[in-house]
C-alpha cells in the first residue's frame, strides 16, 4: 500500500517520504480499515509516541496521522460492534501506525460509525478537533450555561469547535487570536475577540473557563483572568501558571465512540460546522503538509477518491 512515513524527527515534516509499504495485520480486537480521507495534526511529530513505542524502543519508519475515514474491510478474532463494509470514523492509537496510508489497523472501540450522508472528507476532520473540544469543555472545564469562556485560537480547528460547543450550550465566549483571525472567531459563534498582537488580553476581566492552545505567557496569563472556583484548560502540556483558587487542567484527547456519534449528529444536523483549510491527495501529500503559509483550519489528505 501506499503511505506516508517519517524517519527523522529533526526534519518535521520535510522529511516525510511518500513510500510503498506492507498492508497491516488485524490483532485481536483489530479492524483493518480502508482509508479514504486522514486528518494530521502537526505537533504529532514532537510527540515521543510518534518515534518510539511504549517500551521506548525505536519504532520508525512510522506512519503519521491518527484521524480517519473509511470502509471496515476486515475483523481481527473477538471483534464485535462493527462490520465488513461499515463506514467508520475515529482515531487511531498514538503508538501504532497511523491513518497517512492506504489503510490502518486500528481497535475496534477506537472508531464510531459514519452515516452516508456525511462525506469522508468532513468524517476525518472531526476526531482530534471535536473530541478535543468536548473533553475539555465538558469533562475537564465542566461548562455550565451562561458562564464566560476564553477560548484561545478560536479561529483554528479545534478553537472554532470549542466556540461552536460552547455557545450551543449557553457560554458567552471570548475568542482569541491574529487580528485576521477575528472575523472567522466571531462567525464560528465568539461574541467578543482579543487580538493577542494588539489587544490588552486583561481587559476581558473575569471568566469561568478558559481553553488554551497556545501555552507559554498567554497561558500564565490566562491563569490571572480565572474566576475564583473556574478552570484553565490546557491541551500544550502541564499548566506552568495556575489560577487563584480555580483549577488547572492539561489533558490528551481520548477515543470515545459515543462522543464522537454525538458529534457526528451535531454535524448532519447543522449545528456543527466543520473548518477545513486544505484537501489534498496522498499522492501530494508531502508538500501539503509542508504549507508556504499560515492553515487556520485543518488539512485533510483525500486516500481514496
Amino acid at each position: 500500500m501506499k503511505a506516508i512515513v517519517v524517519t527523522d524527527q529533526a526534519a518535521g515534516t520535510a522529511g516525510m517520504k511518500l513510500v510503498e509499504r506492507p498492508e497491516p495485520q488485524a490483532a485481536i480486537n483489530d479492524v483493518i480499515v480502508q482509508v479514504h480521507a486522514s486528518g494530521f495534526v502537526p505537533t504529532e511529530l514532537s510527540w515521543p509516541s510518534t518515534w518510539t513505542d511504549r517500551l521506548d524502543r525505536d519504532r520508525t519508519p512510522s506512519i503519521p496521522g491518527h484521524e480517519l475515514a473509511g470502509v471496515v474491510t476486515a475483523l481481527g478474532y473477538g471483534t464485535t460492534g462493527l462490520s465488513v463494509g461499515q463506514r467508520v470514523i475515529g482515531l487511531a492509537d498514538w503508538y501504532r501506525d497511523g491513518t497517512l496510508a492506504e489503510y490502518v489497523a486500528i481497535e475496534a472501540r477506537n472508531l464510531a460509525p459514519l452515516p452516508g450522508d456525511v462525506d469522508f472528507t468532513v468524517g476525518a476532520s472531526l476526531p482530534i478537533s471535536g473530541l478535543t473540544a468536548w473533553q475539555g469543555l465538558f469533562q475537564h472545564g465542566r461548562l455550565q450555561a451562561r458562564q464566560r469562556v476564553l477560548v484561545h485560537g478560536a479561529a483554528g480547528a479545534v478553537g472554532s469547535m470549542v466556540t461552536q460547543l460552547a455557545r450551543e450550550f449557553g457560554a458567552h465566549v471570548i475568542g482569541t487570536g491574529r487580528a485576521a483571525d477575528r472575523q472567522t472567531a466571531l462567525d464560528f459563534g465568539a461574541k467578543e475577540f482579543v487580538d493577542l498582537d494588539n489587544d490588552t488580553m486583561e481587559d476581558v476581566g473575569g471568566v469561568d473557563l478558559v481553553f488554551d492552545v497556545i501555552g507559554g505567557d498567554v497561558g500564565k496569563r490566562s491563569a490571572r483572568l480565572v474566576r475564583a472556583g473556574g478552570t484553565l484548560v490546557s491541551i500544550v502540556g502541564p499548566v506552568e501558571a495556575r489560577p487563584d483558587g480555580g483549577l488547572a487542567v492539561d489533558f490528551v484527547v481520548e477515543p470515545d465512540r459515543a462522543q464522537l456519534s454525538e458529534i457526528v449528529q451535531r454535524v448532519r444536523d447543522g449545528r456543527l460546522r466543520i473548518n477545513i483549510d486544505n484537501v489534498s491527495t496522498l499522492d501530494d501529500a508531502v508538500a501539503a503538509l509542508n504549507p508556504t503559509k499560515r492553515r487556520k483550519g485543518k488539512t485533510i489528505i483525500r486516500v481514496r477518491d
